[in-house]
């Protein structure tokens, strides 16, 4: 997958759940404690994002970043085992 693919999905991830709560780009920048241009660069899927800002933005939506490898356990930006592996 590509990275531009990756991030496209990604902030699409981010506006619907946004939206859902009824949140303004503002409202959540305001949040999550970055600036409202970041949350724009998530939601278009711009490929240069910073981490810490990105998981504070994902947090405040109470989503979380999760990354595997074939065969091996989900692990989030935590550390810890993500949800699919609990429910093992």
């Amino acid at each position: 997958m590509a990275v531009e693919d990756f991030m496209a999905g990604l902030g699409s991830e981010v506006r619907a759940r946004r939206d859902s709560l009824s949140l303004s780009q503002r409202d959540l920048a305001d949040l999550a404690g970055v600036s409202e241009r970041f949350v724009r660069f998530v939601e278009k899927g711009k490929a240069t994002v910073q981490l810490e800002p990105l998981l504070a933005v994902l947090t405040t939506l109470g989503l979380e970043l999760a990354i595997r490898s074939a065969g091996s356990p989900i692990v989030n930006a935590a550390g810890s085992p993500g949800a699919a592996e609990a429910m093992k």
